[in-house]
């Protein structure tokens, strides 16, 4: 009986290597299936440990849930090469911007995300069973990106939690995934509130995706990410009146960075 189950399960396995081999659509759909399931996993087993550890909603638990993370991108043979860390060593509570482009970022967030930085994310995210919990637990603040008047509260409440609890805030200013290998436009909210609470930006650039995960194309195999961090862009004595400004400068540096990380550095000017 038990040498029948191992036959089955061996075919079984077999089966599903030669259709991974076979079909692009087939082993993307596994290795993505495998993606999800790693996470909600995980954060089951997490969850507890952060109860344990910090007794609740805390920045704290995303050490914790970092640890667990980063241990990922040895499942999908992804390797990260990040530069300018020291970057981060600001004194006091500030707003990091980076560019947003797949499921697969939370993987290059937990790779770089430095102590007591909290994040902000779509509020429907809070729903996804154990992840959507153990996001909450890591004191990620969410936002209903439908609502106007509700995002600007938010923000409203984001500059006052970086000014009393002394964190940083990650943002992903383009609002929503981006898997072109460009930019969208940034949105104004994260330089409001840099430029309210007068903290400095740091820009974050991880480089382009397509070369080894593109959904249209039913790609997903390993791959380098590069990542880097910029010097921190200094806000004090600057009003809403510089916001765009603000913006722009910020835009125009990491697309340049974006297209230096992913081989592409002429495409900037081509584009411009």
């Amino acid at each position: 009986m038990e040498l029948g189950w191992l036959l089955w399960g061996a075919a079984v396995l077999l089966l599903l290597h030669v259709l991974m081999e076979l079909s692009p659509a087939v082993n993307f759909a596994l290795r993505i299936g495998f993606y999800y399931l790693l996470f909600f996993v995980c954060s089951a087993f997490t969850v507890p440990v952060c109860l344990l550890v910090n007794g609740g909603r805390t920045v704290k638990n995303m050490r914790i849930i970092k640890t667990v993370v980063k241990t990922f991108k040895y499942f999908f043979g992804l390797r990260f090469e990040v530069k300018g860390r020291e970057n981060f060593e600001v004194e006091g509570p500030a707003i990091i911007v980076s560019n947003h482009q797949s499921i697969l970022d939370m993987m290059g967030l937990m790779e770089v995300l430095p102590d007591d930085c909290v994040q902000v994310a779509k509020k429907e995210l809070m729903y996804a069973g154990t992840v959507g919990l153990i996001i909450y637990l890591g004191g990620v603040i969410f936002i209903n990106r439908k609502s106007t008047s509700s995002a600007k509260m938010v923000m409203a409440e984001v500059a006052k939690t970086m000014a009393t609890d002394n964190v940083k805030v990650w943002v992903y200013p383009e609002g929503t995934r981006n898997c072109t290998g460009d930019l969208l436009p940034f949105k104004k909210g994260a330089f409001h509130i840099a430029v309210q609470a007068q903290v400095p930006v740091i820009p974050v650039v991880y480089s382009s995706f397509t070369t080894f995960y593109n959904p249209k194309k039913n790609l997903f195999t390993s791959g380098k990410i590069k990542v880097e961090v910029l010097p921190p862009i200094e806000t004090k004595g600057l009003t809403s009146d510089d916001v765009s400004d603000l913006t722009d400068r910020c835009y125009r540096t990491m697309r340049e960075t974006l297209f230096r990380l992913s081989g592409r550095p002429g495409e900037v000017k081509d584009s411009s």
